[in-house]
């Protein structure tokens, strides 16, 4: 596996936040895999994301003011491995997207970490500060759950 994309509804919140976590927890395990954010709609293409999911993620140690929103399109199903959607509605938006021969694995980010409890992240926007951080502690028990699954010998 080599490539990764994290989807959410506009793609200012979640998802770059899900980038942002994965990178930081790959670049402590020395795993550099390329990963990238998406949205499945299209309100916010080309908007930094939201000022408070930047807040958290550069408390956290996490620059993502460069990041900005766009929108999942057909090239992304053959460029990444695995698609990591924030919800279920997110996931069946993906999935309706996905030709039948796509070669990424569709799921949702959670399905790394079933033991968390909670099979979707939910989105903070209209919400106050603790659904922020509730997102990044969500997403790096994810991360942690990849990282054990990637070092884990081929079989």
């Amino acid at each position: 596996m080599n490539s990764l994309l994290f989807v959410c509804l506009g793609n200012i919140c979640r998802s770059p936040t899900a980038k942002a976590v994965f990178d930081y927890k790959l670049a402590q395990a020395e795993m550099p895999l390329l990963t990238d954010s998406a949205g499945t709609g299209d309100w916010h293409i080309g908007k930094p994301p939201d000022p408070r999911s930047q807040a958290f993620a550069r408390a956290w140690g996490v620059d993502i003011s460069a990041q900005r929103a766009r929108r999942i399109c057909a090239a992304d199903f053959d460029r990444f491995d695995r698609i990591y959607a924030m919800d279920r509605s997110n996931l069946a938006d993906i999935q309706a997207m996905a030709s039948p021969g796509c070669r990424a694995r569709i799921d949702l980010v959670m399905s790394l970490a079933p033991e968390y409890g909670i099979e979707e992240v939910p989105d903070p926007y209209y919400g106050g500060d603790t659904g922020f951080q509730r997102v990044i502690d969500m997403l790096s028990e994810a991360a942690d759950r990849l990282i054990e699954e990637l070092q884990q010998p081929r079989k």
